[in-house]
């Protein structure tokens, strides 16, 4: 059976109209609706309207209509009132403005046919300025500010909120030349472009333009790509197609963008929570609650309605033949009726703002486990309420109520994910065991990547090399990357190059990049994608690092000092930079560009270190003791630059403070016989052989079959 109620099947059918095949009724419109159409662009939801009028009412005052348009007279007198007048304009073009509840964001002409998304947005219901940024002081000529590259609405913004955008990027003037059918998402965003003769006079047999064939799960994937955190792969995604021909989802594999537990910590939309969640692997879709042209909720959620559709005794059986448990929303939630506690998407999609005044709710219907904000510091939505309460209080409750209930795979990712991302040694094991249980494809690739620093681990390469022929191309993806941190597993990876899916096709190519001929399929999908975001500084460092791979590093150094003209605040890009100067034998430049990162972070020690290691092998030993003595005062445990600067003082002779730099390495780090070694030849340099020989035992303390060290001791006093 279907996951939709009877009533939300109707809906459907109304949604569709005439649009699916074999439906009869379909009649050409009047001839004067015909004419009128004639005068539309073809395409524009206005000529759609001429026989869909009911859907294109529904629609036409949505957030998705009016997604982006240029200012209407409301907006207007909003303007007027703008802090300090609305900024130059020098490209003379209207200003547009962006979105629609519950902010307006005025979007400024920039040269090279861009527009920018302001910092400040109009709250209509407040009838004020903010900054969506809130109190982060974000400066010009920073990627993130309005003016920089992050805030470009021509490739940040405009696929999500135009019809049948095309940015028409030229990369020789750096300059966009932009198209589009109509402002705001229209029919065609969503139902795609209708074939010839849809909209004609009694065609002679009926036109199909329902791209999706009746799969639901393809019908939710044209949703997914504005309303998922992900990369494009390609530009020309169209409705019907597979989602992950056209972009890689974005998973919880970093702390700041989600939390250990897969609740949305930045602004991820919805559609990885979903893929993530019990719910969207059961096959519930956004269809089975929300309606496409309205965008609004099929049943009521305030009164549980809208959750009581499928959890109403005995469960409504879903596409995968599991059945939605029934709940009793009081004798569940142990709260009265009516009130906020008894609200079932109030503790499993508890919202969020983002931009400072956009209230989100989360996708991934988890279960509000206080006391994993106790250990890890997760949000839950028990707390949000009972602040007054207290944590401990809230625990209390939650155990009383649910018991064992609570101790879930829930917990249990949520702890694996946080050790792998600080780095413990358990980390590893626990996602092993996870990855062996768990069915969940999005989940089953998160622990795939988060093992990738472990893939020289058997048993972490065995269980990559069995997800290579798993069902779900997320999992042979996260596969793919883990098994390419390995060089001996391009074996492996070959027969990935013709998966039947672009996203793990691509991952194999990068990996095997500097073996694809030039005239390969492989090779030219592969420049396509790297190709596709030449506008934007990570772009160039992507295809940068592509050339470099290849062994093409003049090619790959234009392109990465392109970048970072265009990005003027990250330490990253100046390390790559490094690396491949340091790759072409040329230590000056890369310890130059190792300084400028140390520079732009200067609270970390590794930058500031690899900064000194690069000026030493250039013979300028003023520049490697400054860096190295940056390094330990940044960070005082760094043992290995405690005994490199040890090294450097003895070579010009301060033997007393090259003593005390190895001293202090051997004391952060005692396991590491070079660091006592190397005294003792200091040692013995000076004269004082008793210590040195004491210096050259504790290395041999460390390790038995340290040959210097025992060299030392058996020769003559």
């Amino acid at each position: 059976m279907h996951p939709l109620s009877l009533s939300g099947f109707v809906r459907w059918v109304l949604f569709l109209g005439c649009l699916l095949t074999g439906l009869t009724g379909c009649k050409p419109p009047p001839p004067s609706a015909q004419t009128a159409a004639q005068a539309l662009n073809p395409l524009s939801s206005p000529a759609c309207a001429q026989c869909h009028a009911t859907q294109f009412e529904a629609w036409k005052n949505t957030d998705h209509a009016l997604a982006n348009r240029l200012p209407r007279p409301e907006h207007k007198a909003a303007l007027a009132t703008f802090p300090g007048g609305l900024p130059a304009n020098p490209e003379n073009a209207p200003l547009m403005i962006l979105g629609h509840k519950p902010i307006w964001q005025p979007l400024i002409p920039a040269p090279g046919g861009r527009w920018q998304a302001h910092e400040l947005a109009f709250d209509p219901a407040q009838g004020e300025w903010f900054n969506v940024f809130g109190t982060e002081d974000r400066q010009a000529g920073e990627w993130g500010h309005w003016t920089g590259r992050g805030m470009n609405w021509n490739t940040m913004c405009a696929q999500c909120h135009m019809t049948g955008y095309k940015p028409n990027y030229d990369p020789a003037t750096d300059s966009f030349h932009g198209t589009w059918v109509e402002q705001g998402i229209g029919c065609i965003q969503c139902h795609g472009t209708p074939p010839s003769g849809h909209g004609q006079p009694a065609p002679a047999a009926p036109v199909r333009v329902d791209p999706f064939l009746g799969d639901r799960s393809r019908m939710m994937q044209t949703c997914a790509p504005c309303h998922a955190r992900n990369e494009a792969l390609t530009a020309n995604f169209k409705p019907g197609d597979n989602y992950h021909d056209h972009y890689r989802l974005t998973l919880p594999t970093e702390a700041r963008v989600f939390y250990p537990d897969g609740q949305q910590r930045d602004e991820d939309f919805n559609w990885t929570s979903i893929a993530l969640s019990r719910m969207g692997h059961a096959g519930v879709t956004c269809l089975d609650c929300h309606d496409p042209h309205t965008n609004k909720t099929i049943l009521p959620a305030a009164n549980n309605a809208l959750c009581l559709q499928c959890h109403t005794a005995p469960g409504r059986v879903m596409p995968g033949g599991t059945r939605a448990q029934p709940i009793d929303p009081l004798a569940h939630s142990h709260h009265a009726a009516d009130s906020a506690g008894n609200a079932c998407t109030a503790c499993h999609m508890p919202t969020t703002n983002y931009m400072q005044r956009s209230p989100r709710h989360d996708h991934g219907w988890l279960k509000p486990d206080p006391l994993l904000t106790q250990e890890l510091g997760i949000p839950n939505a028990c707390s949000k309420c009972h602040q007054k309460e207290g944590l401990d209080w809230v625990i209390a409750k939650a155990d009383g109520w649910y018991g064992e209930k609570l101790d879930s795979r829930q917990r249990a990712r949520a702890r694996a994910v946080t050790a792998s991302q600080a780095g413990q040694p358990h980390a590893t094991e626990a996602l092993l065991k996870l990855l062996a249980i768990d069915d969940i494809p999005a989940w089953r690739a998160t622990y795939l990547d988060l093992l990738a620093p472990a893939a020289d681990q058997p048993a972490v390469r065995a269980a990559a090399t069995t997800a290579l022929r798993a069902d779900s191309p997320v999992e042979r993806a996260a596969a793919v990357r883990t098994l390419g941190r390995q060089g001996d597993a391009t074996a492996l990876l070959r027969p990935l190059l013709q998966d039947p899916v672009r996203l793990v096709r691509l991952d194999a190519a990068l990996f095997l990049t500097n073996e694809l001929p030039d005239d390969s399929a492989s090779r030219r999908e592969l420049d396509d994608y790297l190709n596709l975001t030449r506008d934007q500084p990570a772009g160039l460092v992507r295809l940068g690092l592509d050339h470099a791979n290849r062994g093409q590093l003049d090619q790959a150094v234009s392109l990465l000092e392109k970048a970072a003209t265009w990005e003027n605040q990250s330490p990253e890009l100046r390390e790559y930079l490094a690396q491949i100067h340091l790759n072409r034998g040329r230590p000056t430049e890369a310890a130059t560009r190792f300084a400028e990162a140390a520079q732009l972070a200067p609270t970390q020690a590794q930058p500031a270190y690899h900064a000194a290691l690069a000026y030493a092998e250039a013979g300028l030993t003023v520049e490697a003791e400054r860096w190295l003595r940056a390094t330990v005062q940044r960070d005082p445990t760094q043992d290995r630059a405690w005994y490199n600067l040890g090294l450097l003082l003895a070579q010009k002779g301060d033997l007393p403070a090259a003593l005390q730099a190895l001293a202090t390495a051997e004391q952060h780090n005692p396991r590491t016989p070079d660091y006592p070694y190397a005294a003792a030849t200091l040692h013995l340099q000076a004269g004082r052989v008793d210590a040195a020989r004491a210096a050259a035992q504790r290395a041999l303390a460390i390790d038995p079959a340290h040959v210097p060290a025992r060299r030392l001791l058996s020769s003559p006093r």
